[in-house]
C-alpha cells in the first residue's frame, strides 16, 4: 500500500477515460512523465491493468493508478466519482476520451455509447 500513499501525496490529479490504448495511453504517459498523478480508466479491467503495468515498466509507477470505468454505466461513473472524492480530494485534469461529441441542430451533445 506504500505505492498508493506516495501516489496520493502528489499535488495534481488527472483522470483519463478510455485510456488502455492509443491516444489515451499516450496522454497518461505524458501526464505522468510531468509529475501528474494519473488515474488510468478503462471499461475492460484486464486491459486497463495491463496498460498500467506497461506504464510502470517505463518507470512511472508512482504516478499511475487504475480504476475501472464504463462511462455508459451510471454506477461505474458514481464509483469513480466517489473514488476521486474520498481518495484524491480533488481533480485537476479530466480527459474524457471514452465519450464522443456530436454536433446537433441545437448545439453540442455528448454521446455515451452503450
Amino acid at each position: 500500500m506504500e505505492e498508493a500513499s506516495t501516489f496520493l501525496e502528489k499535488k495534481r490529479y488527472a483522470v483519463v477515460t478510455g485510456a488502455n490504448k492509443g491516444i489515451g495511453l499516450g496522454i497518461c504517459k505524458q501526464l505522468a512523465s510531468k509529475g501528474v498523478a494519473v488515474v488510468l480508466s478503462a471499461r475492460d479491467e484486464r486491459r486497463g491493468i495491463e496498460a498500467v503495468e506497461k506504464l510502470k515498466e517505463s518507470g512511472l509507477s508512482e504516478f499511475i493508478l487504475f480504476h475501472q470505468l464504463d462511462v455508459a454505466d451510471p454506477a461505474s461513473v458514481a464509483s469513480l466519482a466517489d473514488f476521486i472524492k474520498t481518495q484524491l480530494g480533488k481533480l485537476d485534469i479530466l480527459n474524457p476520451l471514452a465519450a464522443s461529441i456530436t454536433f446537433t441542430e441545437s448545439g453540442t451533445a455528448i454521446y455515451l455509447p452503450k
